[in-house]
């Protein structure tokens, strides 16, 4: 069976970084697809390849039916595609950059076929990621830890854990042997 590989981590634990270096390993018989996340957020913000999309067309597509998953988290809106289960229904496996918060409603939506996967990073890194990007102010970024902080224990003990403290190309090629290990098994199903 297909799985959906559900990807997380707070702002800056490096899930945007570790899904490229995965797309620059993925060779065409992976049997992987890696979902675009839907955001009403300007294209070139952060390092995420996404589709932008305003609020008023959000809306509507949500309206259609047209987002599997979706959710509000930081002043933006987001959506995962139906295209996601279309590619389930074909055998495909799939990785999305979800949300922490919403995981139960992807448990909901996927039950068995969910892989939940937490991109854990300490919090002095985590600070320091924050800091340089300079998106945010000091009381936002106390807020975004302390956010990742709530998280924590309760997600490593129900999630495949990745750690992103220093060697990134490390934590892509954990996330790559979990993929292999995931497709393998699919493959055999």
């Amino acid at each position: 069976m297909a799985k959906i590989i559900y990807l997380m981590g707070p702002s800056g634990s490096g899930k945007d970084s570790i899904i490229s270096g995965l797309r620059q390993q993925l060779h065409t018989n992976a049997g992987l697809m890696i979902a675009h996340r839907y955001i009403t957020r300007h294209w070139q913000s952060g390092g995420e390849n996404h589709i932008e999309l305003t609020d008023a067309e959000f809306s509507l597509r949500k309206k259609l039916g047209l987002f599997s998953l979706s959710w509000q988290a930081n002043g933006h809106h987001y959506g995962i595609g139906c295209e996601v289960d279309a590619w389930l229904q074909a055998n495909h496996s799939v990785i999305v950059n979800g949300s922490r918060e919403h995981l139960p409603d992807a448990i909901e939506h996927y039950a068995e076929r969910l892989v939940p996967v937490l991109i854990d990073v300490d919090e002095r890194s985590l600070r320091e990621r924050l800091t340089q990007r300079n998106r945010e102010s000091s009381p936002e970024i106390e807020a975004r830890i302390l956010r990742s902080r709530s998280y924590a224990q309760s997600l490593t003990l129900q999630c495949h854990v990745i750690e992103n403290n220093g060697n990134l190309e490390r934590a892509v090629s954990k996330l790559a042997l979990l993929v292999d290990q995931l497709t393998t098994a699919t493959a055999h199903d």
